[in-house]
C-alpha cells in the first residue's frame, strides 16, 4: 500500500501521472466525507480543479492500495515532525510515552500510522508477556461436587431428583475480560492496515496471545474497569480506543475498504497545551470550563456561554489568568502579527467575565520565532484597570522544555516551587 505524505493546507495534484489518480482522489474524498460528523464537521479534504487540498486535520487516511499521510506544518524534516506529532497525541490522550521510546521511533523510517502501531504493539507485547489482565467472573456450572455456593432455585427446579448433580455458582479467575476484548479488537483492526513486516509480526504474536479473549461486537461499548489491578494496561487501553474510534469500513465479507486516524490540529493543540499546563502546574489549571456567560436575559437565564481553553487560578487573593490557544501561523512582519481581531475580542470577553487582569494568546512558533512571550499589549478601560494582553509562542517539537517554557509564559514559577515544597 503506497503512502503519499503531505502537510495540512497543501494542494495534491490529481490526474494521470500526478500524485493521485482521479479514482484514488475520489475514494479519499468519499472517506473524508464520512468523517465530517465524527470530527465535529471539521473538513478533511476539499476538491479543487486538478487537485485535492488538505485542511486543518492531520493523521492518516487509507483506502485500498493507497494511504494518505497528512502532517502538521511544523518546521523540520518529516521524521522529526512525526515524532513531535506522536508526542502531542500522547500528551493530549493521557498516554505516557518515555523519551526513550520516541528516540527509538525516531531512528526508524516509519509513516505516522506505522509509527503509532509500533509504539502500541511493542508496549502491549511487553505487558502481555508478563501476563494478561484477569478478573473474577461469576460462573454457573452443574458439578458432581459443590463449588462455591448452591444455586437453590436452579437445583430444585432442574435437579430435584438427582443427588449426583449440584447447581453451583462461583467466582472464577478469567482472562476473557472486557479490557482484553478491547485490546484484541484493536490488534485485529491494526493487522488489517499495517504494512510493516515488523509490525505485522508483533501483531500476529499479540493475536495468538489474546486468542483466549472473545470477539466483541461493540468494543467501544465494553464495560472496561480500570483499577490498580491492571495499571500497566491503562495507557494501552487509551491507545486501543484511539484506534477503534477511527473511521472503519468493511464489506460483508470483511474486506478492508477504508481506515482513518485523524486529529483536527486546533483541537489537538488546545488539548496538548491544556494537558501540558496541567502537568506543569497541577491543580491550579482548569480546562474548557463552562462557568460564565457573555449575557444574561431578563429572566436571569445565561446566554452565550464562555468556554476559555485554560483558566489558571491565582493564589493569595490574586486574579486568574486566562489562556487561549490558536493553531495559526503568526506573521512577524505585520503590525498586529496577523492576530485576528475576533480572537482579541473573544479573549477580552473572557477577561471581563473571569475578572482577569492578564490574558495570553498562545500560538505555535515557526521560522525565526522562538518560544516564550512575543508581544505585550494593554487593553485599558475607563476605570484605569486595564488588562495585560500577551502574545506567546511554543515550539511543539520541543518536548523536554515544554513544562518550563509554559511556566515561564504564565509566570508562575513561585507557585510551582510552593507546590513541590521548594524554597
Amino acid at each position: 500500500m503506497a503512502t503519499l505524505t503531505c502537510h495540512e493546507h497543501e494542494h495534491i495534484a490529481v490526474g494521470e501521472g500526478k500524485a493521485l489518480t482521479s479514482q484514488e482522489a475520489q475514494r479519499f474524498l468519499a472517506l473524508a466525507g464520512r468523517l465530517r460528523r465524527p470530527l465535529n464537521n471539521a473538513p478533511v479534504l476539499s476538491r479543487h480543479h486538478g487537485s485535492l487540498k488538505t485542511e486543518g486535520v492531520v493523521g492518516v487516511l487509507a483506502v485500498p492500495g493507497r494511504t494518505l499521510e497528512i502532517l502538521p506544518k511544523i518546521d523540520g524534516e518529516d521524521r522529526t515532525v512525526r515524532q513531535a506529532l506522536v508526542h502531542m497525541i500522547a500528551v493530549a490522550e493521557d498516554v505516557r510515552v518515555a523519551s526513550g521510546d520516541l528516540a527509538t521511533l525516531d531512528r526508524q523510517r516509519y509513516t505516522l500510522l506505522e509509527l503509532v502501531i509500533r509504539l502500541f504493539a511493542r508496549r502491549l507485547l511487553t505487558a502481555v508477556r508478563r501476563g494478561p489482565p484477569r478478573r473474577y467472573v461469576e460462573t454457573a456450572a452443574d458439578l458432581n461436587v459443590l463449588r462455591g455456593r448452591l444455586d437453590v432455585v436452579r437445583q430444585f427446579s432442574r435437579f430435584a431428583l438427582r443427588a449426583d448433580t449440584l447447581a453451583c455458582r462461583f467466582d472464577e479467575l478469567s482472562a476473557d475480560t472486557p479490557l482484553n476484548r478491547v485490546l484484541k479488537a484493536a490488534v485485529v483492526r491494526l493487522a488489517s492496515v499495517s504494512r510493516s513486516n515488523a509490525n505485522v509480526r508483533r501483531l500476529a504474536e499479540l493475536a495468538a496471545r489474546l486468542a483466549f479473549a472473545g470477539d466483541s461486537a461493540d468494543p467501544l461499548g465494553e464495560p472496561v474497569r480500570l483499577d490498580r489491578t491492571n495499571t500497566r494496561f491503562h495507557d494501552l487501553y487509551r491507545l486501543a480506543r484511539l484506534f477503534l474510534e477511527g473511521n472503519w469500513q468493511s464489506t460483508a465479507g470483511g474486506a478492508f475498504t477504508g481506515f482513518s486516524l485523524l486529529f483536527p490540529m486546533h483541537v489537538l493543540f488546545e488539548r496538548f497545551i491544556g494537558k501540558s499546563l496541567t502537568h506543569a502546574l497541577y491543580k491550579r489549571v482548569r480546562l474548557q470550563q463552562r462557568e460564565h456567560s457573555a449575557l444574561i436575559d431578563a429572566e436571569g437565564n445565561r446566554r452565550f456561554w464562555l468556554r476559555p481553553d485554560v483558566v489558571i487560578e491565582a493564589t493569595e487573593g490574586g486574579r486568574p489568568l486566562v489562556l487561549d490557544t490558536k493553531w495559526k501561523r503568526l506573521e512577524p512582519g505585520e503590525p498586529n502579527l496577523g492576530v485576528a481581531q475576533a480572537d482579541v475580542y473573544q479573549l477580552l470577553a473572557y477577561a471581563r467575565a473571569y475578572g482577569a487582569t492578564r490574558v495570553v494568546l498562545l500560538y505555535p512558533c515557526h521560522g525565526a520565532l522562538k518560544s516564550g512571550l512575543l508581544r505585550r499589549w494593554e487593553a485599558p478601560d475607563a476605570a484605569g484597570q486595564g488588562v495585560r494582553f500577551d502574545i506567546a509562542t511554543v515550539d511543539v517539537a520541543s518536548q523536554a522544555d515544554m513544562p518550563s517554557v509554559l511556566r515561564t509564559i504564565v509566570r508562575m514559577e513561585s507557585l510551582v516551587k510552593r507546590i513541590h515544597g521548594g524554597a
